[in-house]
């Protein structure tokens, strides 16, 4: 790496402390940018990375709320709306105990690149809370969510961020932020995406983060002359992206052998179709965050606190969250004949893991690549809440597989363009930091 980029990357460090997650997003992002800086100097000159860095805005706030009990609980919201270069902030909302600034300007950095691939006018952001929703009732999300949005609305809209879903937010959680919203504002606008269908919601939202990724694997198999057809899969999680890659996969003739939760993971040697993918909506809507369920209802083998990635596959999916591929385990799926990683999660793959893939000429798509699928379909539902318009299933589909189409052909041109042919962690982060960056330097020092 370059003086200016080891400086860089050690600002960022002193700067952000106790933030791995983002320290090592900025790190993926920067090593990839060498090449793009010596050919275009007037980027460093305008200092672009140095601003990348730095989100636009950060918004702390308290949440307090009243559980069933009558005792009042506090929690801390979070909205971080990183970079509005190319369009109104777009980003999920996570509640969950693990959320921190730092994992928040993670997911809102890589947020940014991600909604830059896209095509479609969103800059990046990212928000949520330290509350968690499981176990709680229905009244008691509500209460929390009307809480949180009484500060939050205050910071948003249709044309100044538009925040969606993410772990922990689904269409319950949505309904409740956007009720409070329209109560406290007086206005049905889309300033919320993942809405329900009755309401200004778009259909297969939901699966649309597995869906893209999915549609991204075909594209990366092709460029070997291959397809789903036959090939086994090992998916991580079970939540909405492995639901939906599920299901894709299936649709294409590949067969899904994994999922996997914070307790373990199972393997389905027949594939997981037909009832076994209606029984992942049971067991997302029981609360219980684990996969055993599913072996003791199919009676197939589960592996109690282990990953997905020892199993003999074709193709691995990564679809839970951040971090769950490391060194070992790339070598296991290296070792298996593994012939194709492709991200579902926002950076799943530690920067060792990659390496060992890179070595041995895997193909890997980035979670900014492969990942956008959802959040191109939340631009999709903002597009049909600006026309009043909703479009049907086939019609969302068939714009998000062009989309995804897109992107994939984008990293690969980018990456030939910039002398790192077949790379597509390159061929992402180049392509999306210079559609922002271009941005920025046409609007000034903003």
């Amino acid at each position: 790496m370059s003086e200016y980029i080891n400086k860089l990357l050690a600002r960022v460090r002193a700067q952000n402390p106790s933030e791995p997650e983002f320290h090592q997003a900025v790190e993926e992002v920067v090593e990839s940018l060498g090449i793009v800086l010596e050919r275009h100097p007037e980027y460093k000159t305008a200092k672009i990375l140095e601003r990348m860095v730095e989100p636009e805005r950060m918004i702390t706030f308290r949440v307090p709320w009243m559980d069933d009990q009558g005792e009042i609980q506090i929690n801390r919201g979070y909205r971080i709306e990183m970079n509005s270069a190319i369009g109104p902030y777009k980003g999920g909302l996570r509640f969950h105990p693990s959320v921190t600034p730092g994992i928040l300007k993670f997911l809102a950095f890589e947020q940014v690149f991600k909604n830059s691939l896209t095509t479609l006018p969103m800059g990046g952001g990212k928000g949520g809370s330290d509350f968690d929703p499981k176990g709680k009732s229905d009244n008691e999300v509500m209460r929390f969510c009307q809480s949180f949005m009484t500060e939050l609305f205050r910071h948003i809209g249709p044309d100044t961020d538009v925040p969606a879903g993410d772990i922990g937010v689904g269409g319950r959680e949505i309904g409740f932020l956007f009720g409070q919203y329209k109560r406290l504002k007086n206005e049905f606008t889309g300033v919320l995406t993942g809405k329900g269908l009755n309401w200004g919601g778009s259909l297969i939202r939901p699966e649309a983060t597995g869906y893209g990724a999915v549609y991204f694997a075909q594209e990366m198999l092709k460029t070997k002359g291959m397809d789903f057809s036959g090939k086994l899969v090992a998916v991580s999680g079970f939540g909405n992206v492995a639901w939906g890659a599920v299901q894709k996969i299936d649709q294409l003739g590949g067969k899904v052998v994994t999922l996997s939760g914070p307790d373990g993971f199972i393997h389905d040697k027949n594939g997981i179709k037909g009832e076994k993918i209606d029984y992942m909506l049971q067991m997302r809507a029981s609360a219980k965050d684990n996969v055993k369920d599913y072996a003791d209802k199919f009676k197939v083998e589960f592996f109690p606190g282990k990953r997905a990635w020892g199993v003999k596959v074709d193709v691995a999916m990564p679809c839970a969250t951040q971090n769950e591929i490391f060194e070992q385990d790339a070598k296991e799926l290296v070792k298996n004949g593994c012939i194709c990683v492709c991200e579902g999660a926002n950076m799943p793959t530690t920067i060792e893991a990659y390496k060992i893939f890179r070595e041995n000429s895997i193909l890997f798509s980035p979670g900014k690549a492969s990942n956008a699928g959802g959040v191109a379909t939340s631009g999709l539902e903002m597009s049909q809440n600006s026309m009043r318009l909703p479009w049907g299933k086939e019609e969302v589909d068939h714009r998000l597989h062009e989309i995804m189409k897109k992107i994939h052909d984008t990293c690969l041109e980018t990456a030939e363009r910039f002398g790192t042919p077949g790379n597509y962690v390159a061929g992402a982060n180049i392509a999306g930091f210079l559609k922002v960056a271009d941005a920025m330097m046409d609007q000034g020092l903003v």
